[in-house]
């Protein structure tokens, strides 16, 4: 009998340990953004919001929109490329030929509602604007920085809110070197040489950040140059920099790129994004790799995830902002060739679904560019080349994943 007693507490007592080994597993792979077996993974709902922003004043008209981001006030601050990207049609009021249209200023900041604040930006004295502005960004005093992949863009500039300029960091036309190739990728152009181990200047940046806590700007070095470099955010003093896996970087050319070939050493051109997680992760957006590859403060590697490798001559990885919850659990990655928002689970960097397709309706998109989201979870997206236009997607929860692509997200439909 009590053998028989034995027995019978030893298979409780080991089926109780298989039980709670199961609850301990489920609740890590919770954790880690998945989902336990029999269970779809939950991500972020989004619908668009068509009537954002208010119809522009003026009969002005947008670029190609190259940059987005929320300040502390939860506005919205855009930057286009204006007249250079307009076709004859589409500003007829610089030539007098019709009433409308002509390109409004290349900053524009919008609030909530969706009506212009503020409007300024262009070449001005004391500083040289970019030839090609690209990415915009406000830090935590205020001030709006701004990027440039044009030929000779090798500065970055940051003014006030109202535009005033406060300081220009690089030369521009410093990366100049007669007889220099094009090189490859978006921004090339003759007469050019990368410079990625130069301590004073850029290669045609693509996008900035600002961490508050040290009061450092991490720049996206670029389009010419294959780096992420870090910067005293008041002085624009250079403090360290690094390329892809966290090596020295290196100009060399490169083959082009084949998914099938080992993995490249050295970032593409463009580097596209270098932003920091609330954990101050920074995560790199290495577009033309199809990459995200994400480091420490100091430049080491931590890991990277490919994304949709077919994508082989504009890439993937275009811009990313992280989500408003204390873990930030999600990603959301914007990829420009397949015209899609990619949902991607920040600790595991799995995608998990994806919204929108390409077109020119709300909530499709043409080539979008960038990405930035407000503190109550709505996303903001700008379109590049033909798409010249911000738009605005409303959170609306979370919900399980029953597909990969949820298409077009009209209100409709969710």
């Amino acid at each position: 009998m009590r053998d028989l007693i034995r027995s019978r507490n030893f298979l409780i007592g080991a089926g109780f340990a298989l039980i709670l080994a199961g609850l301990v597993a489920c609740q890590a792979m919770l954790a880690q953004g998945g989902a336990a077996p029999g269970h779809a993974a939950q991500a972020p709902r989004y619908v668009v919001d068509p009537l954002w922003p208010k119809p522009l004043p003026n009969h002005w008209i947008l670029g190609s929109t190259i940059g987005v981001a929320v300040d502390a006030d939860d506005h919205i601050w855009i930057i286009h490329r204006g007249t250079p990207t307009l076709s004859s049609h589409e500003k007829l009021l610089d030539t007098k030929q019709g009433d409308c249209c002509t390109a409004a200023p290349p900053v524009l900041e919008f609030d909530q509602a969706g009506n212009l604040l503020r409007h300024w930006g262009g070449p001005g004295p004391g500083y040289e604007w970019p030839d090609s502005n690209h990415g915009i960004f406000v830090d935590y005093k205020g001030n709006v920085w701004i990027g440039g992949n044009g030929g000779p863009d090798s500065q970055i500039l940051k003014f006030t809110k109202d535009g005033k300029f406060l300081l220009q960091v690089g030369k521009k036309g410093a990366r100049r070197v007669a007889g220099a190739a094009a090189g490859t990728g978006e921004g090339a152009a003759a007469g050019f040489a990368g410079g990625s181990n130069d301590p004073l200047n850029f290669g045609r940046v693509a996008k900035i950040f600002v961490d508050q806590k040290e009061n450092e700007a991490y720049i996206a070095d670029g389009y010419l140059n294959r780096r992420v470099a870090v910067l005293d955010a008041d002085t624009g003093k250079m403090k360290r920099y690094w390329g892809a896996y966290g090596h020295v970087p290196d100009d060399a050319p490169m083959p082009a790129y084949d998914p099938s070939q080992p993995h490249a050493q050295q970032f593409r051109n463009p580097v596209h994004c270098a932003d920091m997680s609330a954990d101050r992760l920074i995560y790199v957006c290495d577009r033309e790799n199809d990459r995200l590859q994400v480091f420490t403060p100091a430049g080491e590697f931590v890991k990277e995830a490919y994304y949709h490798t077919n994508a082989k001559e504009n890439g993937s990885v275009w811009d990313i902002a992280f989500s408003k919850d204390p873990q930030q659990r999600f990603i959301f990655m914007a990829d420009g060739v397949n015209d899609k928002v990619r949902i991607v689970d920040r600790q595991s960097l799995e995608e998990l679904t994806n919204f929108g397709d390409g077109g020119r309706q709300p909530g499709q998109f043409q080539s979008v560019h960038s990405i930035a989201i407000d503190h109550e979870g709505n996303l903001y997206t700008t379109e590049t080349y033909e798409g010249k236009r911000i738009q605005r997607f409303l959170l609306k929860g979370l919900g399980p994943v029953t597909k990969m692509d949820q298409g077009v997200p009209w209100a409709t439909a969710n």
